[in-house]
């Protein structure tokens, strides 16, 4: 680590440290200002300088902290700042225009109305509305069309309620001039759309855990209320500045700086990734608040009815209303869409059977709930013949044959049991609460009924059918184990010609084909990652006590990996293991497709301290060239040069020569294929450092060798 410098994960809590830092002050302030307000709130000096730094310091205190919080979330915030930074010109628009009432119009002995502040007041509402939109783009990746619907009926309905609350009082307000009517009308108007907006905005999100916008929303809406009570007060002429009213605009500012230091840039992220996500708007948290905005205009035009309200009260509920019958049109035609996309995509479009995705989910349910007890069967079908149908008679002719294997096949299966087409002529049946002999007489029905022969274009086929039977839980516990199962009985009964076959485990089955198998199909470098997992893991087991290393096998993807030297640094940490309790083998085969390649990572492997073993020596092609330039701590004599070195000279001649050979080289000598103590020492006294094989020991369990460690030593350990 260069000087200065700090890990990622230090670098990471100074940042979060640095950010929220000027959020936690700014919400300090709010919170510290608006409780040495309240304490004042029924106690305050009418008069003099206190009570002026009351109002000055104190009340704008408050909305001085929620602006500095609103602009520290914009700071931090990704796709949310629009929202953040509209907030705090709002809160700095309202704070100027206390500012000017308090110094400039409070102390005139008539009180001008409309004022310059009135200004300020009523241009706070602009960056508010633009804040309401800024949170819909940040948190909605894309629209649908009854996102814009719930909105609407959101808005409408919110629009009733606050034209009927606040502007019927408000048009009582028609003495004076054009200019105070106006004012006094703007006021509620601004109070009216704000509403609606923010009830817009929530019905488009729905009802969400966001702790941000439950906190903002508050904010407004404690904001609203005090505007709706002080237009009551005001118009009955006994509102009392400095009264328990105004502490509702400040615990709205309160909310606001809260919502403010609470805001997370990953969760609107992750609420935009969401919205993006969903396929329908259906669910309580979504049409809750459309619902509830038109059960409100319903009651708007019932309370209404007779010119008791406000006319456009009854109409933007009447909207409300008619968005509300729209969007439910518009719910139904996503539902069926919705609907017939998922259905089409669980169904195979030639057939009309379940497709794979279909059967996987299917069988996924079913393995959930099999038991021994009450197991579940696999039927893996394949169409003999159906590749010549298809080139005989055309692809057309295979596809009729294909559409009427389901139907042929339905009338031996039960309601309950799932029959899918998994591609091309291949079929699966899954049968819930069936052993193995009830599958199988199962199979062998539905093999008699496709045999019989199929009529295609006027033209009688014949195709034959191989059926390969699993159970679950037992062979397999799940469903991929299942299909590998039943695949491996399907083509036993395919090259057997037997027509059905079961699988049924054989312990001492398929170990001569694992490998080639692995190797084919590009798996092993991730199978030697996991053998070398396991095998760490075990020696953990024993290294404090008994410092006896392990060795794997390395094959030729693993000696060509650049990335194996870090990958055997990391097991070896994560096990708590040194570079000493690992030897890794390879035979010199592998290092024939890249021989420079295979050397660099042997290299690095032994700069770490791991051991390196050259497995089968005497078996390759260039062993004497290959051992002047492999990085490699032994050599591991092959079992054919050793197995005779008692009985043979010519044997024994060649191991002493190797054993002098790589003892020149610092290497240490190994001799496999011990299967006798005579062997042993006989290895031993022509030099040999190691010995390998039955006579010390065969291949055992984890808990077994532990055991083996612990109460015996072979008189050939020392070798």
């Amino acid at each position: 680590m260069e000087p200065g410098t700090a890990p990622a994960d230090v670098r990471r809590v100074r940042s979060t440290w640095h950010a929220t830092a000027p959020s936690r002050s700014a919400l300090g302030l709010t919170l510290t200002a608006l409780a040495l307000f309240a304490t004042g709130v029924w106690g305050r000096p009418d008069g003099g300088t206190w009570a002026i730094a009351y109002d000055l310091v104190l009340y704008n205190a408050v909305y001085v902290g929620a602006a500095f919080g609103c602009a520290a979330a914009a700071r931090r915030a990704a796709d949310d700042r629009l929202a953040w930074w509209s907030m705090t010109v709002a809160l700095v628009l309202g704070v100027v225009g206390n500012l000017v009432y308090s110094l400039a119009i409070a102390p005139m002995a008539e009180e001008p109305f409309p004022s310059v502040a009135d200004v300020f007041y009523l241009a706070y509402y602009l960056p508010l509305y633009v804040a309401l939109v800024g949170l819909i783009r940040a948190r909605v990746a894309r629209f649908h069309a009854s996102m814009w619907l719930d909105g609407v009926v959101g808005a409408l309905g919110a629009g009733a309620v606050a034209v009927a609350a606040l502007l019927a009082p408000a048009l009582e307000l028609t003495e004076g001039s054009v200019p105070a009517v106006l004012t006094s009308l703007a006021y509620p108007v601004a109070d009216v759309v704000l509403l609606a907006l923010l009830v817009g905005v929530g019905a488009i999100l729905g009802v969400r855990r966001d702790r941000t916008l439950l906190l903002l929303g508050a904010g407004i809406g404690a904001n609203l209320l005090g505007d709706i009570v002080f237009l009551d007060l005001a118009t009955a002429g006994v509102y009392v500045e400095g009264g328990p009213l105004d502490l509702t605009w400040l615990v709205a500012m309160a909310l606001v700086a809260l919502a403010a230091h609470h805001s997370e840039p990953e969760a609107v992220r992750a609420s935009a990734e969401a919205s993006a996500r969903a396929a329908t708007r259906v669910g309580w948290r979504v049409l809750a608040v459309p619902l509830a905005c038109n059960l409100a205009s319903l009651m708007v035009l019932a309370t209404g009815y007779g010119d008791r309200l406000p006319t456009a009260a009854a109409w933007l509920a009447v909207g409300c209303v008619v968005a509300a019958l729209v969007r439910t049109a518009i719910t139904f035609r996503e539902v069926r869409a919705f609907n017939e996309v998922r259905e089409q995509a669980r169904t195979d479009e030639l057939t009309g059977l379940p497709n794979r995705r279909a059967f996987l989910d299917a069988a996924q349910r079913e393995l959930d709930s099999a038991t021994a007890r009450h197991p579940a069967a696999l039927l893996l079908l394949d169409l003999d013949g159906f590749k010549e149908v298809n080139d005989s008679l055309g692809h057309h002719a295979g596809d009729g044959l294909l559409r009427q294997v389901g139907p042929r096949m339905r009338g031996a299966l039960r309601t309950s049991d799932t029959l899918a087409r998994l591609g091309g002529d291949e079929f699966a049946v899954l049968l819930p609460h069936a052993a193995l002999d009830e599958a199988q007489e199962r199979a062998e029905r539905l093999r008699e009924l496709l045999l019989q022969p199929f009529t295609v274009e006027g033209i009688r086929l014949h195709v034959g059918v191989s059926i390969g039977v699993a159970t679950a839980p037992v062979p397999a516990a799940t469903v991929a184990e299942l299909l590998r199962c039943a695949d491996v009985a399907m083509y036993a009964a395919k090259a057997s010609r037997d027509g059905v076959r079961a699988y049924v485990p054989d312990p001492g089955s398929g170990t001569g084909d694992l490998l080639p198998a692995a190797e084919q199909a590009g798996l092993m470098r991730p199978l030697a990652d996991r053998v070398l997992e396991l095998s760490l893991e075990a020696v953990a087991r024993w290294w404090p006590t008994r410092r006896v290393p392990v060795s794997v096998n390395l094959s030729a993807a693993n000696v060509s990996d650049l990335d194996l030297p870090s990958k055997v640094a990391m097991a070896l940490l994560r096990h708590g293991l040194p570079p000493a309790a690992l030897t890794l083998e390879l035979v010199e085969d592998t290092l024939m497709a890249d021989p420079e390649r295979g050397r660099t990572v042997l290299a690095d492997l032994r700069r770490l301290g791991v051991r390196t073993s050259i497995d089968d020596y005497g078996t390759g092609y260039s062993s004497l060239a290959y051992l002047r330039h492999l990085p490699a701590d032994e050599l591991k004599l092959d079992r054919s040069l050793t197995r005779d070195v008692g009985s043979d000279p010519r044997a024994a001649a060649i191991v002493r020569h190797t054993v002098a050979l790589a003892h020149d080289l610092g290497l240490s000598l190994v001799a496999e294929g011990v299967e006798d103590d005579e062997t042993g020492v006989a290895l031993a006294a022509l030099g040999c450092d190691v010995a390998q094989g039955y006579a010390i020991a065969r291949p055992m369990p984890v808990e077994d060798l532990l055991t083996w460690l612990a109460r015996r030593e072979s008189p050939l350990q020392s070798l």
